[in-house]
């Protein structure tokens, strides 16, 4: 089927552009976690070096690239300019490809460092993407479609990469490469889609306002205006990423001690509803066309989910659900409150108080902060002397964060509703 070339794009219904740049979307970003976490589905067992186990090794020097990539991110995205973005992808997915070639050819340890320059690039997918979807009327549905490869990308390419080990007999070295081939195609069709999207039109700009380059005298302008709301958002995302990452990365080993190890199903089992959950809920603010209520409807969220994860928690500490109901249900309240900040939260943000930007930088400040809470929590497990398994330490994990991350969030709304009131009372009109 051929798919539509912008003027014909252009011409489309809305709801049917919203979906096509949706689909492209999710389709790209899960396509991107084929290069990036196929290789959390092994396990390595009985590697080790330095007296630590070698996947964590993996899982370090990957999220510590990862977390530079977010860093450089923070100017990188904000200065993009919309005709290179396709140029853009395809080499930072083909230098993370090469990373995992690296990675098979090499012999461990040696090729720990190939999992850091495989991160290197990946942390810039997020913004290049969502830089197509951004300053229109159906982003939170496009967003929303989007984040869903979150959930259901990680648990799809950890399946694939289990299945290529188990069935075909595939190296836990060489999966991660081959997993990557196999998604080569998608990521072609789904580049090929988005670069087809039509601009926003007028009547994004009217209700969204423009989406332009962030120059360094704007960025500072912009911190100067937001500065104490900027790093509330930080801090509840700080805790978010940690538990969320945490989650995603030894998935493997919390279903080993849950008694699970080596079920290539469970990753998707327990994703897919959540990806289904997640994306209806946070399309649905869509139908909010007012940006402050739909702002404080993701603060609603964003509680709700870290809510949530606590709950599922301490029923399954109280043997009350399954262990299948704990991770499922964890998994979903912290995707609740994870995927607003990165589909809906800044977009309403930015639209609220007529702000001239576009969402990649204040994304990639909450970013690049959430990847180097992450890298501290992991060394804490390994180094810290916290003798946990890995689902123990995965509990508290979720206990102690989620709760801190709902008291940050009281406040972060309580701060952008004062905000908000300041904004009309100076006579700026308020925003539709």
């Amino acid at each position: 089927m051929r798919s539509p070339s912008p003027s014909t794009a252009s011409s489309l219904p809305p709801m049917a552009v919203n979906l096509l740049a949706g689909g492209a979307a999710f389709l790209a970003y899960a396509s991107m976690y084929a290069f990036r976490k196929p290789f959390t589905a092994a396990e390595f067992a009985g590697l080790h070096f330095a007296g630590v186990d070698y996947k964590v090794w993996l899982v370090i020097a990957q999220v510590f690239g990862y977390m530079l990539s977010k860093v450089r991110g923070i100017t990188w995205i904000a200065q993009m300019q919309r005709h290179s973005r396709a140029r853009a992808l395809a080499g930072l997915i083909a230098f993370a490809w090469l990373a995992l070639l690296g990675f098979a050819l090499l012999p461990a340890p040696w090729n720990i460092a190939c999992l850091f320059l495989n991160g290197l690039p990946l942390g810039m997918v997020w913004g290049v993407i969502f830089g197509y979807l951004e300053g229109r009327r159906g982003t939170e549905l496009m967003a929303a479609c989007m984040c869903a490869s979150f959930i259901v990308g990680s648990g799809v390419v950890k399946s694939v990469g289990t299945w290529l080990m188990v069935r075909h007999g595939v190296s836990e070295f060489w999966m991660p490469f081959a997993t990557g081939l196999m998604f080569v195609p998608p990521l072609c069709l789904s580049v090929w889609l988005l670069e087809r999207l039509p601009a926003p039109d007028a009547g994004d700009v009217a209700e969204r306002h423009a989406r332009v380059p962030m120059d360094a005298a704007t960025r500072r302008a912009f911190l100067a205006r937001f500065l104490p709301g900027v790093a509330m958002i930080v801090v509840a995302y700080v805790a978010l990423t940690v538990a969320r990452d945490f989650r995603d990365n030894f998935a493997a080993e919390i279903w080993a001690d849950l008694g699970r190890g080596g079920d290539a199903s469970v990753f998707t089992a327990t994703e897919l509803p959540i990806a289904v959950a997640v994306l209806l809920i946070t399309a649905a603010t869509m139908a909010v066309r007012d940006n402050f209520r739909a702002l404080m409807l993701n603060h609603v969220l964003i509680f709700s989910g870290f809510a949530t994860a606590v709950l599922a928690t301490w029923l399954h500490e109280r043997g009350l659900i399954s262990p299948l109901g704990w991770i499922g249900g964890s998994g979903f309240g912290l995707y609740l409150a994870y995927v607003p900040y990165n589909s809906t939260f800044f977009e309403r943000m930015l639209a609220t108080f007529r702000v001239t930007g576009n969402v990649g930088f204040v994304m990639y400040i909450a970013d690049a902060s959430g990847y180097m809470g992450s890298v501290a929590i992991i060394l804490a497990k390994e180094f810290g002397g916290m003798h946990l398994s890995w689902a123990a330490f995965y509990a508290q994990t979720v206990v102690l964060l989620s709760t801190f991350g709902m008291l940050v969030t009281l406040v972060s709304a309580a701060y952008f509703r004062a905000k908000a009131r300041r904004h009309v009372a100076i006579g700026v009109p308020a925003p539709a």
